[in-house]
This record gives structure tokens, C-alpha cells and sequence, in this order.
């Protein structure tokens, strides 16, 4: 069972982000013999390699990453996490389900593929990372820098994220919100309680405000995206005194928002509403991810006729769930879309994926690269 072999040889090294633990050096060695040429794109302590077969057609790339999460209590463990385990039909170990089996599928997937196609045609590729649980800043953005700086497109990328919820074949990510935030500072005249002629409360200025940016309907959402969403995360003042006026209120929220709506569109709706509020107020914004989306077309349509013709069921088109480094790739790749395991045990104690998911998934992948081909 090669998938099996390599997820093993995979989870067996404790990559806890951002070390990659050696699993690039592992993946490049089993790539180069499959004919790919390797590049190592390394920055600021993170290992990324960017692994590519052929310079013309069509580009199509699997991405990932080889970081894990901390495995938490080893003692709650019923197997060491970096000691792959077979128990009762089930794949246990760190990174089992998220995210180093899904690499072994898709590699065995590229073997299958190249075997018996060679697709001189066309041109696959992988990107992939240790810094994706982690900051996020040095690797797999790093890799898509250098490849904007050359020109260097990616026709389709399948980032094999876990996905699925039920079954293995459920549920594939074709797009995902963006995420914006915001720290509020909202200023007034610190004084004693006993004496409200000779203050101005904070806490009672933007209150109303407050009320009208969580009572906002921001947009509908669209097909595929739910309305935006506005949602306070912390809100803090005083001095721990309780006969004292603050002098000031900070606030601190977050917009997760679909396509129907832009950054600078956020932006400027909720500084129009603090001027009318009439608050005198100092903000600042972090941009966290951009949305994107992959509308049904022809990676979408090759991975559900790959799903269904494995698994025999439907799939479901979602873009729900938090940011991936798909909102990096999706920069330089017009259709991209995340398929994976199941995701039911990720970032838990005993992580596992199915055995039998396991060549599944390969052949998932294998069918729709095929179906991504040039003729």
C-alpha cells in the first residue's frame, strides 16, 4: 500500500510547525525520481519547496503543507503521535488526517498518472510548506512571491486541506472568506464617577454605535458565500477602579466577509458610521486574508466526477471554515479549490484517518488531474 508507506514515513517525523522535520528533503527525494526538478524557497527559518515536471500545457499543481500542530499530552495519546499506528482499520499519528496523508495520495496519485500517461503535455507541480498552522508569513506566500516575480501561472491547484465531514468524498472548499479586523480606540475624559459634568464616558459614547455595527447587514452573501459577518472578539476599559470614568474604550472585531464585498467597502462603512456617531476615535485594520472563489467550472467539475467515480456519492461545494493558504495561491492560480480526508479529528488527540480512505484519496486526486489534462 504505497499511500500507506509514505504517510507513515511522513507522520513519523515530528514536523511540530515550523520545523519540517526533514519531510521536504523525504518528498524531494521520492518527486526526483518521478522526473520533477526541485526548488527549495526557504525564508526566514521555514522550509518550502516548489517541486515542477515539464514547462509546457497546462499547469497543474497540488499544494500543502508538512507542519503539524502541537500533539498536546502525550499521556492522553493511545499511540505516540509520531509512531504511526495501524489499529482497527484506522491510521493513527500527527498529521494523519492534516495533512501528510493527503500528500502521500497525491503523490502516489502523480506516480499512478505519469506511469501511465506521462502527460509530456502538460506540467504538474507541488507546493508545499512547513508554516502553515504556524504564522503563515515565510512560507507558502514566500513561494507564490517568487513565482508572480517570474511570471510562472498555475492553471489548477487542489490544496489537500481535511474537508471532508461525513465521508470521505462529502465536501470540497471552493472558496473561502476573507478575514479583516479592526482595533478601536474610542477617546473620552477619565474622571470620577460622582462628578459626570466633568467627564466623557467612553463606554457610553460608542455603545450605540457598537449596536448599529452589530445590527448592520453588510451584504447577502452570494451562491456560494454567506452574508458577511461582524462579530466583536474583545472590548476593555477602566482602571480596575469602580469610581472611575475611562478615559478610553478599546474594541477589537472582526469582519469575515464574502466576495460581495471588498476591504475598502468594509472600511469605509464602518468610518462613516463611528463620524455619524459623532466618536472621536483611533482605528486600525490587519487584512488577514482576501476571499476567494473557484465558481463551478473545470476543476470543480473534474473533482466531483473523480469523488463521485470513486466513492459512488455526491459532492458538496462549501466555502465555510476559516483561511487556508489557498488565499495565497489563489493570487496566481484562477481555479483552486481544497480537497482532502475527513476532518473530524483534526488538531485532536488520537488524529486518524480510515485505511481504506487512504488509496481512495489517491485515486480521487489521480482522476481529476487526469480530467484537468490537455488532450
Amino acid at each position: 500500500m504505497p499511500v500507506l508507506e509514505k504517510a507513515r514515513a511522513l507522520i513519523a517525523r515530528p514536523s511540530v510547525t515550523p520545523d519540517d522535520a526533514g519531510c521536504l528533503d523525504l518528498i524531494a527525494s521520492w518527486l526526483i525520481r518521478l522526473g520533477f526538478r526541485i526548488e527549495r524557497i526557504d525564508a526566514g527559518g521555514v522550509s518550502n519547496l516548489w517541486a515542477r515536471r515539464g514547462t509546457t500545457g497546462k499547469l497543474i499543481c497540488f499544494a500543502g503543507h508538512t507542519d503539524v500542530v502541537p500533539t498536546g499530552p502525550l499521556e492522553q495519546w493511545t499511540s505516540p503521535p509520531f509512531e504511526p499506528t495501524v489499529r482497527d482499520g484506522w491510521l493513527y499519528g500527527r498529521g494523519a488526517a492534516d495533512m501528510k496523508s493527503a500528500i502521500a495520495a497525491a503523490i502516489v496519485a502523480m506516480e499512478r498518472l505519469i506511469a501511465r500517461r506521462g502527460v509530456s503535455a502538460n506540467s504538474l507541480a507541488l507546493l508545499l510548506t512547513s508554516d502553515e498552522e504556524g504564522d503563515a508569513i515565510d512560507g507558502t506566500v514566500r513561494v507564490v512571491e517568487a513565482l508572480k516575480a517570474r511570471n510562472e501561472i498555475i492553471d489548477f491547484c487542489i490544496v489537500g486541506e481535511p474537508t471532508c465531514v461525513d465521508r470521505l468524498g462529502d465536501t470540497m472548499k471552493n472558496g473561502r472568506r476573507g478575514s479583516l479586523s479592526a482595533r478601536l480606540r474610542v477617546k473620552g475624559v477619565q474622571g470620577h464617577v460622582a462628578y459626570p459634568h466633568l467627564v466623557k464616558n467612553p463606554v457610553h459614547l460608542a455603545a450605540p454605535a457598537l449596536a448599529e455595527l452589530a445590527a448592520t447587514t453588510w451584504d447577502a452573501g452570494n451562491e456560494y458565500f454567506p452574508p458577511t459577518s461582524f462579530q466583536i472578539s474583545n472590548a476593555h476599559a477602566g482602571t480596575g477602579a469602580g469610581n472611575v470614568v475611562p478615559g478610553s474604550f478599546e474594541i477589537m472585531f472582526n469582519f469575515r466577509f464574502a466576495t460581495a464585498s471588498t476591504v475598502e467597502s468594509l472600511q469605509s462603512r464602518v468610518h462613516a458610521l463611528l463620524d455619524r456617531h459623532g466618536l472621536e476615535y483611533e482605528i486600525a485594520w490587519t487584512l488577514g486574508a482576501k476571499p476567494f472563489l473557484t465558481p463551478r467550472g473545470e476543476l470543480c467539475d473534474a473533482l466531483s466526477a473523480a469523488a463521485a467515480a470513486v466513492t459512488g456519492g455526491s459532492i458538496e461545494l462549501s466555502t465555510t471554515g476559516g483561511t487556508s493558504d489557498g488565499r495565497f495561491i489563489a493570487d496566481i492560480c484562477p481555479q483552486l479549490v481544497e480537497f482532502g480526508p475527513t476532518n473530524a479529528s483534526i488538531h485532536k488527540v488520537d488524529e486518524r484517518i480510515a485505511v481504506a480512505d487512504l488509496d481512495a484519496l489517491a485515486r480521487i486526486y489521480e482522476l481529476a488531474f487526469e480530467g484537468l489534462l490537455s488532450p
